[in-house]
């Protein structure tokens, strides 16, 4: 039986640093805008061309971790000089062996929030972390 992805791992690096295990991640796509052009003359067919390409935000969550002072870290160097750095998602089988890679180009934070506590409710502690690229490349 051949081996699937998993929603249980996901390992994020940013300019060779790693950011640790994430438990979820949302938000690996792409979108083609296609402009419609009707030609004269011809009212039964339109063309339908392909224009830009957008990528859509990356989200990745995680329980709150010792990886979690990775991120506040990166986000501190960030702050001082914003600069997209390439990065990779690793798609990682529960024993941890990688099963499929994405290059993630140009990456900048766009949001990161951090646990909240609340004695009240009996619930992981869960950071999410957000970012935008210039786009994807398996690998």
């Amino acid at each position: 039986m051949a081996n699937f992805g998993s929603s249980v791992f996901f390992r994020l690096t940013v300019g060779g640093d790693d950011l640790g295990a994430f438990h979820t991640c949302a938000g690996l796509g792409a979108r083609v805008e296609m402009e419609e052009y009707a030609e004269g003359g011809n009212n039964g067919f339109t063309w339908q061309l392909p224009s830009r390409i957008t990528w859509s935000n990356i989200t990745l969550t995680r329980p709150l971790t010792p990886d979690t002072t990775k991120v506040a870290t990166w986000l501190e160097q960030i702050i001082r000089q914003v600069e997209r750095k390439d990065g990779e998602i690793v798609a990682l089988e529960p024993n941890l062996t990688p099963i499929a890679r994405w290059q993630v180009l140009g990456i900048v934070p766009v949001n990161w929030q951090g646990p909240s506590f609340d004695p009240s409710r009996s619930e992981a502690a869960v950071e999410t972390l957000e970012i935008a690229h210039q786009g994807l490349r398996a690998s």
